[in-house]
Parts: C-alpha cells; structure tokens; sequence
C-alpha cells in the first residue's frame, strides 16, 4: 500500500531554483563604526572618559595619596589608613579635590583616544576583526596621542589631590607651577606616563577581547551579529577584567610617574626655608598644618626626571615594596572604571548609529 501511495514525478517537473551571482547562505557581518562620523567616535569616547574618571575620583584621590604620602622613616601606607588620613586632615570634600582639572584633561583626552583608536584599527586590520597586532599597535598610537593632552591637567589634579592647600584651585596651579617651575614641569611624568600606558594598553586590550570572546561563548544569546549587539553585561565585565589586570602589571610605572608629577623644585623648598627662617629642616617641619618636605607631601626631587634614577630611589628608601604602593586601590579604579568606560562608550556609539541609521532610511 504504501508503495502505491508514493507519488513518482517525472524528473523534468523538478527545476533547481536559480540564485543571484553573489549569493551566500551566511549571515554578513556588517563593519564596526562604519557608520559612525569621526566627530562622533570623539564626542562618544569624551562622555565615557568623562563619566569614568568623575565616577572614580576619590577611589583616585585615595591612590595618589598612597603613592606620595611618606613619613620619616617610611612607612607603607594602607588604603584604611591613607582614607582616614584625608577624611581626618581636610574632610570629605577632599576626595573631590582637583576633581575639575580631571574634567578638564580626561574629555579631551579620552576623545583623542578612542578616535585615534577606531581609525588606526580600521587602517591596520584590513578588515579582519580578531587582528590583535593591530588592536596593540592601535592602541600605542591612541596612548601616545591621548597621554599628550591629558598629562598636563593629570600632573595638576594630583598636585591639587595631595596639596593640602598648597594651591587655590585648578587656574592658581597651573599659573604658579609655570611661574616657578617652567613649563616642563606639566611633561615631567610624559614618557613615563608613555612606557607605563603603552604595555597597560597592549594588556588591556589583549584582556579585553579574550574575555569578550570567552563570554561570547558562555553567553550565546548575546553573541550574535553585530558586536554592538553583545550586550552591557559583557562589555562590564571585560572591561572589568582587562582594568583590573592592567592595572596591576602596571602600577610601578605608575608609582614613578606619582613621584615624578608632585615634586616641586628644591629652589622653592629652599626660598620657604630662608623667607621663614627655619634653622632646622627635617621631614616633619610644619608650617600652617602644611607638611614642609623637598616635594608636595612627601614626594622627593630627584636630581634628574630619569625613570631609572626615580626607580632607584624608591627602591634604596622603601625596597621593592614601594614600587607596589597603591596596586589595591588602583586595580579598585582601573577595573570599575573601564567597564564604566566600555559601556559609556559603546552605548554612545550604538546611540549615534541608530541616529545615522534613521537619518539615511529618511
């Protein structure tokens, strides 16, 4: 029966169904930021700089600390200790201290940055997503760019963070370091701040995209088409992991370039001492509830700004400890702070692409 139910059609009737020249049966990603003008890239990267830096400015504040602050003989300085200190010194408004020379630097900057960033990881990849040479390479350029801008309000942000009101504000700072000081004292920390963003950013990166792509995998209903597409959850979380991770490989750099940015020149130490006239100068000398040290607050002046020299003398006063001043709260920034960055930065972007993508339907 059931070999008289079959139906035999003649082979003629069944025709292959033609199909365009260039058709694929796959799923077509599109370019990331093809859409997106470069004005656009720098207006999204200046909002997530922005929100990242406000959001974790005392988180900073208490770092700088911990990374200058030094008594007689050195002691290290807890996250605890380094907390209370300010709350106890100058109040709670202190942790917000220098908080609009951080505006002022990590906007621009941070434009620069990822700007710099999407448009020399377009050049070099050649359209290749997973290129992470170029994702590296990109980056340096990107770090190099941005660090130009943002080196002169960081070094006045952590002048005024740890200043005990040394200076008025953000304008009386800049006006006096480049009156006593020259204009080079806003560059003292460049290349270091250069070597130590330049490795943070290769194991940023690196960390960023295998955690994105790990998370892919665990989280499949996210993982599809575009990677604007993933979700804020994975871009929280790796950028959470890539901060964290970078921040600790890093974070001797970042004590010389702390040190480097908050001395002031023994010339000026040495006009204080003879104007009133202190006979006996030591680390604990106070005038006005100011601690009188040959730096702001501790930090020595080193002969040269040598990055080698910087490194030696740490290392000669505090050991190898020293060069780990600051890691934990540190990692407490960079790893909050990037998935804050991250998300801040890919909403913007998804934000501009709707809005391209509407204004291209009209």
């Amino acid at each position: 029966m059931a070999t008289e139910a079959t139906t035999k059609f003649p082979e003629s009737d069944l025709r292959p169904i033609p199909q365009p020249p260039d058709f694929h049966p796959a799923i077509i990603v599109p370019a990331q930021n093809t859409t997106l003008k470069f004005w656009q890239l720098m207006v999204a990267g200046s909002i997530a700089g922005s929100v990242e830096h406000m959001a974790m400015f005392p988180v900073d504040t208490v770092k700088t600390h911990m990374q200058a602050l030094r008594s007689c003989p050195i002691k290290p300085i807890g996250i605890r200790q380094a907390f209370r200190s300010i709350i106890k010194t100058d109040g709670p408004s202190a942790l917000y201290r220098g908080i609009w020379a951080m505006g002022l630097g990590a906007g621009p900057a941070h434009a620069v940055y990822f700007s710099f960033y999407e448009v020399s990881k377009k050049f070099l990849s050649g359209g290749n997503p997973n290129n992470s040479a170029a994702h590296a390479i990109s980056g340096v350029f990107a770090t190099i760019s941005s660090d130009a801008v943002f080196t002169p309000m960081d070094m006045v942000k952590q002048r005024l963070q740890i200043g005990n009101g040394t200076y008025k504000g953000v304008w009386d700072c800049i006006k006096r370091v480049t009156r006593e000081e020259g204009f080079g004292a806003f560059y003292a920390s460049y290349r270091t701040t250069v070597l130590m963003n330049a490795p943070f950013t290769a194991v940023h990166f690196t960390t960023y995209e295998a955690v994105k792509r790990g998370l892919r995998e665990m989280l499949p209903e996210h993982a599809v088409g575009v990677e604007d597409e993933e979700g804020w959850l994975i871009y929280a979380t790796a950028g959470a992991a890539a901060g964290g991770l970078a921040a600790a490989v890093t974070t001797p750099l970042d004590v010389v370039k702390t040190q480097l940015q908050c001395q002031i020149a023994s010339s000026i130490v040495r006009t204080m001492v003879i104007k009133l006239n202190i006979t006996e100068f030591t680390c604990e000398s106070r005038i006005d509830n100011v601690s009188i040290f040959v730096g702001v607050c501790g930090c020595d002046r080193f002969k040269s700004s040598s990055i080698s020299d910087v490194f030696r003398t740490i290392v000669k006063k505090d050991g190898y400890r020293g060069l780990a001043r600051g890691w934990l709260p540190r990692m407490l920034f960079h790893a909050p702070a990037a998935a804050i960055c991250w998300s801040t930065y890919e909403t913007v972007k998804s934000f501009f692409q709707d809005l391209n993508g509407e204004a291209n339907a009209a």
